[in-house]
């Protein structure tokens, strides 16, 4: 049995996303951050970190998002998450890798600056600058969007609704996201699946009535 603990609107949603895409029967259990539940003694059971996503496997708990989407995409081949050709999986493996630990942290910062400096006079700063980062990074998945239909060229993987977050988050900072057009119509490609539209029905996306 597979048991998903996601937030809404976190990280998590690439993971709700492919886990809805292959098919599979699960379990989903909402961990609402903003009411404080990642700290919870319960959860703390299935992720001593606090964070989602997380998967329990018949028992066995996987945490991060990157590792979860990757295992998911190996256990579901017929899915199609993952390319075939040994040195395409590892370039869409690294494509997860890069989201992770480049864009990602920029939106934490840009988002919650006192979780990261303390002093009230420069979280201000530590905001703007981590605005423009992620702005810049997400200039840099428009181009790597250009000329594609998905993150990995003609291919749907596990990088799409890894990406599609991203956008997301964009928004949420208020920053042009219509001016990137590759990205853009990547985001209108994903709202036309089942799968990505069900999951972001469930979770009450902001994307879809921005739309």
């Amino acid at each position: 049995m597979l048991t998903l603990y996601f937030c809404p609107g976190a990280c998590s949603t690439a993971a709700h996303i492919a886990l809805e895409e292959t098919g599979a029967p699960y379990q989903g259990r909402p961990v609402l951050i903003s009411k404080g539940e990642h700290k919870t003694e319960a959860y703390a059971a299935v992720n001593l970190r606090h964070h989602v996503p997380a998967l329990s496997v018949d028992g066995k708990v996987i945490t991060e998002c990157v590792a979860i989407l990757a295992y998911l995409a190996r256990r579901y081949p017929k899915a199609q998450l993952l390319p075939i050709d040994d040195v395409d999986q590892a370039r869409c493996i690294a494509t997860l890798a890069w989201i992770a630990s480049a864009v990602d942290p920029l939106f934490r910062r840009a988002a919650r600056p006192e979780r990261f400096v303390t002093n009230d006079a420069t979280q201000p700063a530590v905001r703007d600058a981590a605005r423009n980062a992620y702005w810049v990074k997400c200039r840099e998945i428009d181009g790597l969007l250009s000329g594609k239909m998905w993150m990995m060229g003609a291919q749907y993987t596990v990088c799409d609704p890894y990406a599609l977050v991203y956008f997301g988050w964009g928004q949420r900072l208020g920053l042009p996201m219509a001016e990137l057009l590759a990205y853009s119509a990547f985001k209108d490609r994903m709202l036309e699946r089942p799968a990505v539209r069900t999951v972001l029905e469930r979770e009450l996306s902001p994307m879809l009535t921005a739309a």
